[in-house]
């Protein structure tokens, strides 16, 4: 079992930034593609971002493709959502997943998600 712990959200202006963190816990941190997923109020949960365990490609939404990063630091058993530029349509509950695959990370669904960070951008 996989344990995902998410944190630094918050409330944000319009052209801001935010750095999401998410430590993980139960399996081997660089074994696990790490992806983040938001759902905003009255929507479905969306694909944001991953980052796959072997050889660190990442994916990106086109939504925030150039304004978010996804990174890992493996020794500290970390993923990092950087958020630059944020808009008010950025605003939603950030979510982290971890999966062992490395395939269609895009599509999949996720095997081990965390509880969630609120991101809100004003306007």
């Amino acid at each position: 079992q996989v344990q995902l712990v998410e944190s630094g959200g918050g409330l944000v202006q319009a052209g801001g930034s935010l750095r999401l963190s998410c430590a993980a816990s139960g399996r081997t941190f660089s074994s696990l593609s790490m992806g983040w997923f938001r759902q905003a109020p009255g929507k479905e949960r969306e694909f944001v971002a991953a980052i796959s365990w072997s050889y660190g490609n990442t994916y990106y939404a086109d939504s925030v493709k150039a304004r978010f990063t996804i990174s890992r630091d493996n020794a500290k058993n970390t993923v990092y959502l950087q958020m630059n530029s944020l808009k008010p349509e950025d605003t939603a509950v950030y979510y982290c997943a971890a999966d062992t695959s490395t395939v269609r990370l895009v599509t999949k669904p996720w095997d081990y998600w965390g509880q969630g960070t609120q991101v809100t951008v004003s306007s």
